[in-house]
C-alpha cells in the first residue's frame, strides 16, 4: 500500500514534527510535508499554540507548485475554524491531489472531518502510514481527547539499591549531571509538574526548567519560547508559607487543597500563584478529581515526589508511564525507599510494567516503563 517515498517522507515529516515538542503545548506536535514527484516543495511544522499550522508553513514555501502535489501529514488536517483557518480548505485550496495522513485527530472538533472534507473535494486519501509514531509523538494529545486526562509521567531517581536519600533525608545527589540535565528536558515536554508539600518543605525547590541547564536544546530553542509547566504544589492540610523559593519565579503555580489558606498567606501569594480547594479521600487530595481539573489546562503531568505521592500515583492506576534514573551507588538498608506501595499478597498482584526504553545517561542509566 505505501512505497518507499511514502515511509521516507511520513518519516521527515515526523523529525519536522518533533522540533515543536517544547514549544506547541497545549497543541499537538504536527509535521507536513509536500512533493511533486519525487522532489520536496515545501515543508513545516507547527511551531507555538496559535500560530500557522504545518500546513501553512509547508504550502507558504511551495507557493503555486502545490497544484498537484502530494501532502504528507503527521496528523489529520484540522476542519474547523480556531484561531486558524481550516487546514483541510488550504490544502483543497491550494490544489494538492492526494493527502497521506498519519494519523486520524481524536479531537471531537475535527475526528474525521477533515479527511471527510479533503475526500469530498476529490482528493485521494490514505490514513495510517506510521501511524504508530505519530500518535507516540502525541501520546498526552492524544489520551486527554479520548479519556478527559492527561498523560501521567512518574520520575525517579534511585540508587541500585532502590533508595532514593539517606536516612537522614541528605539525596544530593545521586544521579550525575547529565542525568539532571535530562530531566529538566524531561520537565520541558510536559505541561504540569506536580510535587507534594513535603517535598517543598524540605528542599525549598523552584521546580521551574532551568534553561541553561538544557544542553544542546539551547541551540535550537529560544528561552523566551520555552514553556514552563504549571508548578502544582499538593498541600491538603493548607500548611505552605507565603514565603517560599518557588514564588519567585513568575510562571504559574497551583496551590492545591482540601483546607483554604489563612487570609494573611492568601494576600502574600504574587499575581501568579493560584488555588484549588479539592475533596479529601482519608485526609489526601482527591489525584483523580486534580487529574480532571489539569485536564482542561495541559495534556501532560510529570510527577516529581516523594515515595508517597509517586506511589500514590502508580497505586491508584494514574499513572501511564514510569521513567526511573538508576545510580551506580548503594545507600544501605536505612535508606529512604523508592516508593511507598502496598503489601502484596501474590506475584500476579503486582503492578504490571513493560520496558519500553533503557540507554546511559553519563553514568546513569535511565529506565523507562510503561505501566499497566
Amino acid at each position: 500500500m505505501w512505497s518507499i517515498q511514502d515511509i521516507k517522507m511520513m518519516n521527515r515529516a515526523l523529525t519536522l514534527a518533533r522540533k515543536g515538542m517544547y514549544t506547541t503545548s497545549p497543541n499537538p506536535n504536527v509535521g507536513c510535508v509536500l512533493t511533486l514527484g519525487d522532489e520536496v516543495i515545501g515543508e513545516g511544522y507547527h511551531i507555538k499554540a496559535g500560530g500557522p499550522h504545518a500546513e501553512v508553513h509547508a504550502l507558504a514555501q511551495a507557493g503555486a507548485k502545490a497544484k498537484g502535489c502530494t501532502a504528507y501529514v503527521t496528523l489529520e488536517p484540522c476542519s474547523h475554524y480556531g484561531r486558524t483557518p481550516p487546514c483541510a480548505l488550504g490544502l483543497i485550496q491550494a490544489g494538492v491531489v492526494r493527502v497521506v495522513v498519519a494519523t486520524e485527530d481524536p479531537n471531537p472538533q475535527v475526528k474525521g472531518r477533515g479527511i471527510a472534507m479533503l475526500k469530498e473535494a476529490g482528493i485521494n486519501v490514505s490514513v495510517g502510514l506510521l501511524a504508530t509514531e505519530a500518535i507516540k509523538l502525541n501520546k498526552g494529545f492524544m489520551k486527554s481527547m479520548a479519556k478527559k486526562l492527561p498523560w501521567v509521567t512518574v520520575k525517579l531517581a534511585a540508587s541500585l539499591d532502590g533508595k532514593t536519600a539517606l536516612s537522614n533525608g541528605i539525596s544530593k545527589w545521586i544521579t550525575g549531571a547529565e542525568s539532571r540535565r535530562d530531566v529538566q528536558r524531561l520537565r520541558a515536554r510536559h505541561g504540569a509538574l506536580v510535587t507534594g508539600i513535603e517535598t517543598v518543605l524540605a528542599d525549598n525547590p523552584s521546580l521551574n526548567i532551568r534553561y541553561h541547564e538544557l544542553g544542546v536544546l539551547t541551540d535550537t530553542l529560544l528561552e523566551d519560547d520555552l514553556i514552563q509547566p504549571i508548578r502544582v504544589i499538593l498541600d491538603s492540610r493548607a500548611r505552605l508559607p507565603g514565603k517560599m523559593a518557588l514564588f519567585d519565579i513568575p510562571s504559574p503555580i497551583l496551590l492545591v487543597s482540601c483546607a483554604t489558606y489563612p487570609d494573611d498567606v492568601i494576600q502574600s501569594w504574587p499575581e501568579h500563584v493560584s488555588h484549588l480547594l479539592l475533596p479529601a479521600i482519608d485526609g489526601r487530595v482527591d489525584l483523580a478529581k486534580l487529574l480532571e481539573h489539569l485536564n482542561t489546562l495541559c495534556h501532560s503531568v510529570l510527577i516529581e515526589a516523594g515515595a508517597t505521592l509517586a506511589g500514590a500515583f502508580m497505586a491508584e492506576g494514574l499513572a501511564d508511564e514510569l521513567v526511573l534514573y538508576q545510580a551506580i551507588k548503594i545507600l544501605g538498608d536505612k535508606g529512604r525507599n523508592l516508593l511507598s506501595l502496598p503489601e502484596y499478597g501474590s506475584m500476579a498482584m503486582l503492578p504490571s510494567m513493560t520496558l519500553i526504553d533503557e540507554r546511559k545517561v553519563g553514568a546513569d542509566t535511565r529506565l523507562t516503563l510503561k505501566l499497566g
